[in-house]
């Protein structure tokens, strides 16, 4: 049984990959209802009871959907591993509560302001809440990937601009398997070959985003990308265009003997002229 000298518990709250709370580092089991409430909660810090009970109950009166919250609140309190503190007409997490999602929010603000803090290329990896379908999940779960993506792409900016291609390169790859068919972590690669001069790197490169765009989506890398290799793949254009066709006829005509040039007439002499 703690006692008063006994630290805090610590309480921590995942919501990437799935719901789990973990009470110094062990599972508490939440029905499925009540971690529908706490997700929101972390989610929306601050949030007045009504906004909360609008957005879990959008189908019942407000009235009864104020009174669904009220008792689940009150079946939250009484477990000791509660991690909720209400404030008047709001309800947050506690402050001692652990969650994922902050650390995403943290490490990307990090990488805006230039900074490459260690293991940024593996925060919020996983989706949010995978498996729930509530139009609250559906709209944070899209913020939170557009958030990783910038985080990502910012991150493979950074290392770029310092000359670190290894860790640019690793972060541009990540933002690429969260989103293959995004244009912008294919044309950091493709740029990140050039800056290394690996030619061959950036062009293979380039071609398959090209034949997966074209394939999936019936499109064409965008001009920007395209504008990357225009210096590399100039030789190569030329090498390949066709010539035109009295070039091709000149040049396949078989050479024939020097024709002999006609001799200048003699000049006139004038009559009368002895």
């Amino acid at each position: 049984m703690p006692t008063a000298g006994d630290p805090a518990p610590r309480v921590s709250l995942h919501l990437l990959g799935g719901f789990q709370l973990l009470h110094d580092g062990v599972p508490v089991v939440v029905p499925r209802g009540l971690q529908r409430v706490i997700a929101l909660i972390g989610l929306r810090p601050g949030a007045t009871r009504s906004h909360l009970a609008g957005l879990l109950w959008p189908e019942t009166s407000e009235e009864r959907a104020l009174s669904s919250l009220r008792t689940a609140l009150w079946r939250l309190r009484q477990d000791p591993c509660c991690p909720l503190r209400t404030d008047g007409d709001t309800v947050r997490l506690g402050p001692t509560v652990h969650l994922d999602v902050d650390q995403l929010a943290v490490t990307a603000a990090r990488v805006r302001d230039g900074a490459a803090p260690r293991g940024a290329t593996g925060t919020g990896r996983h989706d949010l809440l995978p498996g729930w379908y509530d139009d609250w999940v559906l709209l944070e779960r899209e913020r939170l990937r557009q958030l990783r993506l910038h985080m990502l792409e910012e991150l493979a900016g950074n290392h770029l601009a310092a000359g670190r291609h290894g860790e640019a390169l690793e972060a541009a790859l990540e933002a690429m398997a969260a989103e293959p068919l995004r244009e912008t972590p294919h044309r950091l690669v493709v740029r990140i070959h050039l800056a290394e001069g690996n030619a061959f790197e950036a062009v293979h490169s380039f071609y398959v985003y090209r034949d997966l765009l074209l394939r999936e989506l019936r499109l064409e890398p965008s001009p920007a990308m395209t504008a990357l290799l225009d210096d590399t793949l100039a030789p190569i254009r030329r090498a390949s265009r066709p010539e035109p066709p009295q070039r091709r006829a000149d040049r396949g005509r078989p050479a024939g003997p020097a024709r002999p040039q006609r001799a200048a007439p003699p000049p006139s002499i004038p009559r009368g002229t002895p």
